[in-house]
């Protein structure tokens, strides 16, 4: 349990203090163009990514029994 808490205060001030550092990097230092172009290379990057592994999921996986459509004729 201590182990687990010690972890996941690390994980906190690490998150603050990447803030931090990519607001400085972002506002006040000569680098911002580069940061803020590489940020939303990687924003978009990101969801495009998400689409395309549910894209290529909905191409290969088979479908389930449930999903087939019975054509009952009365």
């Amino acid at each position: 349990m201590a182990k687990r808490r010690s972890v996941g205060i690390m994980i906190f001030v690490l998150s603050i203090g990447g803030f931090f550092v990519y607001a400085y990097l972002l506002m006040l230092s000569e680098w911002s163009p580069i940061v803020l172009q590489l940020s939303v290379l990687m924003a978009v990057g990101g969801i495009l990514g998400v689409i395309s592994w549910i894209g290529y999921n909905m191409a290969t996986s088979r479908p389930s029994p449930s999903s087939f459509i019975t054509d009952e004729k009365k």
